[in-house]
Parts: C-alpha cells; sequence; structure tokens
C-alpha cells in the first residue's frame, strides 16, 4: 500500500498508508532492524502526522466529508516504542476545518482552522485554543494533496504565513504580539510549501510575468531581500511579450460579487475588443490565481482574450462562499460565468458569437451546462468533464467521493438533447477521476441528435490532460474548435477525433 506526508519523529520515519479499510499512521524505524507498526488507524481518513515533545498530532476526517468540510484535530502521547495513548481532540468537527497542524518552537501547537469564517491561524497550549492573529484571508490551501506548509516560524520568534486573497496571495509576518506585516515580494501566488531557516523562509513564488521560481527571503530586518535560487528558461517576461490580467468584478444575477481575472490579447489597446474564451476552473473549490499562465498565453497570442471566472465555490473567498455551491452546482457557477460573459458583450469588449466557455473536471460540467440553455455562449469545450453527478459520485476514488454527494443535486446530469451550442470534448483515456466512459456515451448520444461536437481521445492520459505530453495536442484541437465556430458557427455535425489526427 502507498505511503505519504512522510515526516520524521522519534527515530522514526512517520507516514500516512492508505488501506482497504481507511486510513493508517504508520512508523518505520531509521536505524537498526527494518520493519512497520501501525500507530492509529482509521476507517476513512487521516493526515499530517507531527510529532512534538512526547505527543503526536494529526488530522483525521470522516468518509461523508472533505477535509475543507469538516477535518478534527486530535493529539496523543507518542514515543518509538509503543502506540499512541490518550487522544484527544483539540479542534474541528462538524462546521470546522482545522487543518496543518505545527508545534511551534516553544512546544505549543499550531493549525489553521475556519471556525470564524477564514482559514486563520490558532494555537493550544495544551489547554485552550485562541487565534494568532485574525485576517479576511485564508493562511491555508484547500487541502487536495498531503504536506502542504502554508506557515512556518522563524528563530526570532516570529511567524511566516502565506495568505490567499481572491486570486492573489501575499506574504506576511506575525510578531509574537500578533501584530501583522506584509512582506513586499514580485510575487502574486505562492504555493504551500513554505521552508524556514534562522530569519528566512524558502518559497516558490511566481506573478503574471514571471514563472513559478524558488527563492529565499531573507527577513532579518525591516528591508526583506529576496534571493533567487532556481528559475525556469523563461522565468521572467516582459508585460509586452504576454498578456498580464486585470481583475473584473461584475455583480452577479442574485446581487453576490464575482471576481474574474482578464487577460487582453497581447499587444492590444486600451480599448481592445475581440473573441473571448470565459475559463471555469477546476475544483470547483480551485480559483484562478495570479500567476504565469501558459495556456491563456497560447490564445491571447492568437488573438483571443481570456477571462478567469472565480464562480461560487471558489477559494479564497472564505468558508460561506466555498460552500454555497453545494447542491448548486451547475447553476450559479454557470449563472456566474453567464453574467461575467454578459457584462464583457455589454461593455464591448466580447463580440456576439464569438464568445465561448470551456472548463476541466468539474469546470467542464460548468462548461457544459452552460451551453444547455440559452445564453450567450457560442460554443464549449469539456476538458476531462464530469458529466453525471449520480454516476461520479460511484466511480470517482473514495477521497472525493464525499465531494461528489455534496456538489450533487443542482443541474444534474448533461443530457445531449439540451445541448444547444457545439462541444469539443477533451479526454484521457486513463482518467480514473471522471471515466471515459461518460463522455463517450453523451458524444453518442449527441452523433444520434446530429448535434455538432468532436470527441478527442488522448490514449494512456489521466485526469490531468493539461500536465500531459499530450497538452499541445489539446489545445492546437481546441484552438480549431474556436476558429471553425467562427467561421461556420451554425455547422457541423457530430464526429470522434483521434488523438493525433
Amino acid at each position: 500500500m502507498p505511503l505519504g506526508d512522510l515526516t520524521v519523529g522519534d527515530g522514526e520515519l512517520l507516514a500516512v498508508r492508505e488501506t482497504e479499510h481507511g486510513d493508517e499512521l504508520v512508523a518505520v524505524p531509521l536505524t537498526g532492524s527494518p520493519g512497520l507498526r501501525t500507530i492509529t488507524s482509521h476507517h476513512a481518513f487521516l493526515s499530517a502526522p507531527r510529532p512534538g515533545p512526547n505527543l503526536l498530532a494529526w488530522s483525521a476526517w470522516s468518509e461523508r466529508d472533505m477535509p475543507w468540510d469538516s477535518c478534527e484535530l486530535w493529539v496523543a502521547s507518542y514515543s518509538s516504542h509503543g502506540h499512541i495513548e490518550n487522544p484527544i481532540k483539540v479542534a474541528g468537527g462538524r462546521g470546522e476545518s482545522a487543518v496543518e497542524p505545527r508545534w511551534g518552537p516553544d512546544g505549543t501547537l499550531y493549525f489553521v482552522s475556519d471556525r470564524g469564517g477564514w482559514w486563520n491561524l490558532y494555537r493550544w497550549d495544551g489547554r485552550d485554543v485562541e487565534a494568532v492573529a485574525p485576517l479576511p484571508g485564508e493562511c491555508a490551501a484547500e487541502p487536495w494533496e498531503l504536506g502542504y506548509a502554508s506557515y512556518d516560524f522563524l528563530d526570532d520568534g516570529r511567524i511566516v504565513v502565506a495568505v490567499q486573497e481572491g486570486p492573489r496571495h501575499r506574504l506576511v509576518v506575525i510578531d509574537r504580539a500578533g501584530s501583522i506585516r506584509p512582506v513586499d515580494l514580485p510575487y502574486t501566488s505562492i504555493k504551500p510549501y513554505l521552508a524556514a531557516l534562522g530569519t528566512t523562509v524558502a518559497l516558490i513564488g511566481s506573478s503574471p510575468t514571471a514563472a513559478p521560481q524558488v527563492a529565499l527571503v531573507h527577513l532579518a530586518d525591516d528591508s526583506p531581500r529576496v534571493e533567487v535560487l532556481a528559475k525556469s528558461e523563461h522565468a521572467e517576461l516582459s508585460e509586452a511579450s504576454v498578456s498580464t490580467p486585470t481583475e473584473l468584478r461584475v455583480q452577479a444575477a442574485d446581487g453576490r460579487e464575482v471576481l474574474a481575472l482578464v487577460y487582453p490579447p497581447t499587444g492590444s489597446a486600451v480599448d481592445w475588443r475581440a473573441p473571448v474564451i470565459i475559463r471555469a476552473h477546476p475544483g470547483p473549490t480551485a480559483s484562478s490565481l495570479l500567476r504565469l499562465d501558459w495556456q491563456a498565453q497560447f490564445f491571447t497570442s492568437r488573438g483571443f482574450a481570456v477571462v478567469d471566472v472565480d464562480y461560487l465555490g471558489s477559494t479564497g473567498y472564505g468558508r460561506a462562499f466555498r460552500e454555497s455551491l453545494y447542491g448548486r452546482w451547475g447553476l450559479d457557477d454557470v449563472a456566474d460565468c453567464t453574467a461575467v460573459a454578459i457584462h464583457l458583450l455589454e461593455a464591448g469588449r466580447a463580440i456576439p458569437g464569438r464568445l465561448f466557455i470551456r472548463g476541466a473536471s468539474a469546470g467542464g460540467y460548468t462548461a457544459l451546462h452552460a451551453v444547455a440553455k440559452d445564453g450567450p455562449f457560442a460554443a464549449a469545450t469539456a476538458v476531462s468533464a464530469i458529466v453525471d453527478p449520480d454516476r461520479w459520485a460511484e466511480t470517482v476514488p473514495r477521497f472525493q467521493r464525499a465531494h461528489a454527494q455534496r456538489l450533487r443535486g443542482g443541474a444534474g446530469q448533461v443530457r445531449a438533447a439540451a445541448v444547444r451550442r457545439p462541444v469539443l470534448f477533451i479526454h484521457g483515456t486513463a482518467d480514473d477521476v471522471a471515466v471515459v466512459d461518460d463522455v463517450q456515451a453523451l458524444a453518442d448520444q449527441m452523433t444520434a441528435r446530429g448535434a455538432p461536437h468532436q470527441l478527442l481521445l488522448l490514449p494512456d492520459v489521466g485526469h490531468y490532460v493539461a500536465t500531459s505530453v499530450e497538452a499541445g495536442t489539446a489545445l492546437q484541437a481546441e484552438l480549431a474548435h474556436y476558429r471553425a465556430v467562427m467561421a461556420a458557427p451554425a455547422t457541423g455535425e457530430g464526429q470522434n477525433v483521434a488523438s493525433g489526427n
């Protein structure tokens, strides 16, 4: 069985192991006889084994929840000679997500909880829990993966934290008194992998004109210094060579505000007017981060504008916003994308008949429902799309099963009879998150109805098409799809397209 979330404990390596019956925290000796022992087990999910002074902290959540819905933080006595003893729950439970436990230098347990509506930093002294520095931002990433580190400790008693506020991240330093000081950095996106040593923190940062860089931020005085350790060949680009986004805020139908990032065509004038691609991000708990996006640049360099929408359900806007899409999936997300599209039409930016929507995974479901009703979109692209929430709840890997259960109940299954615009489906045949059979069945139904569509199957590609070697093939197919619709928007019979043709 696979091991993950590796942590060095008291002379042994601690890890999470997935089994047929749930998760286990296990220990492997670093010296002496090899072997593996189980520290504790849980019928559902475990993460973040973090050893402290004769104690062990970890997170746990049930099969009915995702860790951003309800996640508990536990602590127990621990040594390398036996099992844990006298476990107690410190935080978390119904309506609270407590994640990323870490022991401070003074033996205090820190963690991030959204009990106040935002993921903020808290600490436990063995008796009481208190907020460290409340702020209206997310001090943790949505925990899709193990091993996140959104904060760390400097040796002078300060804490460095990566905070997400809407589409952008910033780095802040919290002093002993709880005062928050922002750090001026050239980055607007910071990955949740901070590592501090002394008064320096290592991070992975990027911006709309800089690909991800590994950098050291020296914080010994009031003038932070950034030392770049590693960057890609094309890490820094001028604003003239790429399209840099601006933030757009639009009122949705019920009065809520929707934020979008607008990438104009590369090199365009201030008053640009162009074909527009609205993008619905995956997740749907992801967000439209302010960083260099090569897929967006692919289209903006070819005369398109690209618009990323942080629709209801996105991370970066607090717990209430994130969970409000439950039971409304395929409805409110579609309404938010549509509101942004209509705003761009009314503002004279988008061209009627040349306004498209695309999405991947959960965003693919959004894109399909957007063209399953009258609206402003001339066509859709659905990458690794979820088609039927009920079936998805049965086929999705066990980690995501609770997510599927909570999201469904809104628009329901995408039906061929409802789709009113041409669609390009792009799907990997090895996708184990959204199985290809569902998309193939929908495409077959559209073929039977004579509905215009294309199906591009990528052999042996999994759920994450954008990171596969076939990503270029997918982008070229998407570009050809939009150009074909612009040239002859009323034509097109259902057809299949083999990879590489």
